[in-house]
């Protein structure tokens, strides 16, 4: 018997306009009752048959403003329709439901959900992409990885946190 997954996604980009910039990070925490791994697509790793990849056995995708921001990214730069191949849920909108504004950082602080990685915003990412590509910077791209694979794993921390305050 097969296991399905929940997929928690988020992207990394050069910038916020998905017609003028392009992903350089995906960032996928797969899980199922056995587990969870961590699947992070960097630089031209990120294509569609590596994403279709890791997201093979995926029942629903979780993301935060995945709808307005990384779904669109997604599609204009993979020609991959995620809401169209799988179940997408946004969790912002349970956020907005229980009155918890803001981005997901904010929401985090305001729930009690920790980092280990203070002071990185999405463009300390973006800075963090450049210096990586401009100076073959190791440590910029580990701090970059690192903020994704944080993202990616609080998604699943706010779902669980919904779901216990609020029976989401």
């Amino acid at each position: 018997m097969e296991c399905s997954f929940d997929a928690y996604l988020d992207i990394e980009t050069t910038g916020l306009c998905y017609t003028d910039n392009y992903i350089t990070l995906i960032g996928i925490y797969r899980c199922n009752i056995i587990g969870c791994e961590l699947i992070q697509l960097v630089g031209e790793q990120v294509t569609k048959y590596n994403l279709l990849q890791a997201v093979q056995g995926v029942k629903t995708i979780y993301t935060y403003n995945g709808r307005r921001f990384d779904l669109p990214f997604i599609h204009r730069h993979l020609k991959l329709n995620l809401e169209e191949e799988f179940n997408h849920h946004d969790l912002m909108f349970d956020c907005w439901q229980k009155a918890l504004f803001g981005g997901f950082k904010a929401v985090e602080r305001k729930l009690g959900i920790e980092r280990q990685l203070q002071g990185v915003n999405g463009y300390e990412a973006v800075l963090l992409w450049r210096k990586y590509r401009e100076y073959n910077d190791l440590h910029a791209l580990e701090t970059l990885l690192k903020y994704n694979e944080e993202d990616v794993v609080n998604l699943k921390a706010l779902r669980e946190c919904l779901n216990r305050l609020y029976s989401v």
